[in-house]
């Protein structure tokens, strides 16, 4: 028996012709067919797409807000001016030289220890860079006025001046500085 691949080549010539033009008949007529209706497809479906678009909104226009118009509020970011009601109550001496201990804040200053000296008594107070200075009453410290108005073995009383925010008068408080042991 003979290979199937050498059939073809032992039939006549005038009968694969035969098989060959009717293959290409057959593939060229199922081609045609397919592209009329695939060109009548697309002509079909463009004519059937409507466009739905909503319109664009109507823009309106920006108001611009001006902040304080009538000038009612004050600026949230410049500092207020001390505006006095009168009064004329307790004023701080701002023309006394400044002690070296006003240069601190009074959160920052620590009472470390008691001298007593011919019914003086003096409080050492121990700064943030570790230095300790003594001071008596009458002296000053922290950066609010404040001065020293008694010194017991617990605690340093300091009476400061400090400005009201809302009336921006003066007004005196009282603050301890309490023995670190």
């Amino acid at each position: 028996m003979q290979n199937s691949s050498n059939f073809l080549f032992f039939l006549p010539k005038m009968v694969r012709l035969l098989i060959l033009a009717t293959v290409s008949l057959f593939l060229a007529s199922c081609g045609s067919n397919n592209r009329d209706d695939l060109d009548q497809f697309i002509s079909n479906a463009a004519q059937d797409m409507s466009v739905k678009i909503e319109p664009l909104p109507e823009v309106k226009p920006y108001v611009s807000f001006e902040y304080n118009a009538d000038g009612a509020l004050n600026n949230p970011f410049k500092s207020r001016k001390a505006q006095s009601t009168g009064g004329g109550g307790i004023q701080p001496n701002l023309g006394r030289p400044k002690e070296p201990l006003e240069a601190f804040p009074l959160e920052s200053l620590k009472y470390v220890g008691l001298l007593s000296k011919e019914k003086l008594q003096y409080a050492l107070i121990k700064t943030p860079d570790n230095n300790v200075q003594q001071i008596k009453i009458g002296n000053y410290l922290g950066q609010n006025f404040g001065m020293v108005a008694d010194i017991t073995e617990n605690e340093v009383v300091v009476k400061e001046i400090i400005q009201d925010d809302l009336s921006g008068d003066w007004v005196e408080r009282t603050s301890r500085i309490n023995l670190q042991e």
